[in-house]
């Protein structure tokens, strides 16, 4: 499973981070690596759970994240 993380900064600052594979997987932080990282563990969280309901296959635990190189430049 491949999952595509977006940034963007709020007007006060922080920043947000969307996984956009998974609805509902969205983390503010102070920082944009912040951001990323509470987005990445949520995102596990999510699967984990879904693979426990049976609502993924175990197969589904090879994760990678991807964010492109226009997120990661913008300020």
């Amino acid at each position: 499973m491949n999952l595509t993380i977006e940034l963007d900064r709020e007007e006060d600052g922080r920043w947000i981070a969307e996984a956009l594979e998974l609805p509902g997987v969205m983390c503010y932080g102070s920082t944009r690596h912040e951001a990323i990282s509470n987005a990445e563990r949520l995102a596990i969280e999510v699967i984990a759970g879904r693979i426990t309901h049976g609502e993924l296959l175990s197969s589904s635990l090879g994760v990678s994240f991807n964010i492109s190189d226009e997120q990661l430049a913008r300020k």
